[in-house]
């Protein structure tokens, strides 16, 4: 199993909108696409130095190819929506790992 790992800084003057909007609408669009099995979302406890509130968001997928499939069929349409509605206000990276135990 694989987890798709977003870490985002959001600026605080779009925060509230921005946390209601990955709830209600980016977070089940990205399930809605059937290439993940669930999703975590955690605010990041550290300060960050250039301000704002950060987020991880933790998507589980079977596999690799499965992940391959979201970035070439769903992530263009996905990261645009979200471009489109806070530009400039937040920056984002993606982090690919592999489970390699559960305990």
């Amino acid at each position: 199993m694989y987890i798709y790992n977003v870490t985002t800084n959001i600026e605080e003057s779009v925060h509230d909108e921005w946390l209601v909007w990955m709830r209600e609408v980016h977070i089940p669009d990205v399930l809605a696409t059937g290439k993940f099995l669930n999703a975590k979302m955690s605010k990041i406890m550290v300060e960050e130095d250039m301000g704002g509130i950060s987020y991880s968001v933790q998507f589980t997928t079977l596999s690799k190819e499965e992940l391959l499939r979201y970035y070439s069929e769903d992530a263009p349409r996905l990261r645009e929506d979200a471009h489109k509605r806070f530009p400039n206000k937040f920056v984002s990276f993606r982090t690919e790992m592999e489970i390699v135990s559960e305990h």
